[in-house]
């Protein structure tokens, strides 16, 4: 079984917590290292981000870590390489987070294949066209036992939601707002009434809430409506400071007791 749907259906029950940070930064070859640290520390799953020049996703924190990945000489295959080192080591899902063009440089086939050999469970592609999903990356996936994530938005139509539960598998990333990623301090009760609205259509597939989770109030409100969260820009800002995932971690938790 896929390591993201066995995580999902041995823990109906318990809120989950996924982490991202970019590979390649703060340095090149500290990534193993940081998966390894927070599987030990208890985090449920991790999206290593793929370092690329644009991301036009990302809010400044995250836009700056890919900037340094790109400074330290992180590519995909470099990626790759240093994953495929500690595959026999992490027993957690590892979610790849990146932009189409690195991948489709790199080739879907040669992809899948090489997310395989290194341990990857699962590809987040946020500017991944649903039809080019569907018709090029999809069946691909499928042969290798790839989860492709997509996501969706305070504006994603009820049609559009139920077409994308229909047609993926692993889990939905709940984006909590239209906005790029950043650190929030609450969510207002637009997003309280999109969490509800998600919540009453029953979907088939799990959901982690992610963007703008750094506290408590957001930690709590993202776990009472969805199988877990996803924490990336506060994370990342935390391991840049020290450059230590222990440390980073000590300082993420103590931030969400607050």
């Amino acid at each position: 079984m896929n390591k993201i749907n066995k995580l999902f259906s041995e823990n109906k029950d318990k809120k989950l917590l996924s982490l991202y940070f970019c590979a390649g930064a703060p340095t090149f070859d500290g990534t193993a290292d940081v998966i390894k640290t927070l599987e030990r520390r208890g985090i449920s799953m991790i999206e290593v981000g793929i370092p690329f020049s644009d991301p036009m996703a990302d809010g400044p924190v995250i836009q700056d870590a890919a900037t340094t990945a790109l400074k330290n000489g992180m590519t995909l295959r470099k990626l790759f390489a240093q994953l495929k080192t500690i595959k026999d080591e992490v027993s957690i899902p590892l979610v790849l987070m990146g932009y189409l063009n690195p991948i489709m440089q790199y080739g879907i086939e040669a992809f899948c294949q090489s997310c395989v050999d290194s341990g990857v469970s699962g590809v987040i592609i946020p500017d991944l066209p649903f039809k080019d999903y569907q018709e090029i990356v999809k069946p691909v996936a499928d042969r290798y036992d790839i989860r492709i994530i997509m996501l969706i938005t305070p504006e994603t139509s009820e049609e559009r939601i139920r077409f994308i539960d229909d047609n993926t598998d692993g889990f939905i990333y709940m984006v909590s707002s239209a906005a790029i990623t950043g650190a929030q301090k609450s969510f207002d009760e637009a997003k309280q009434e999109y969490f509800r609205r998600i919540n009453a259509m029953n979907l088939r597939n799990p959901r982690m809430i992610g963007f703008g989770i750094s506290n408590k109030q957001t930690l709590e409100a993202a776990q009472q409506n969805a199988a877990g969260a996803i924490i990336g820009s506060k994370f990342v800002t935390l391991l840049n400071e020290s450059k230590d995932a222990n440390e980073a971690l000590d300082r993420l938790f103590k931030a969400l007791e607050q």
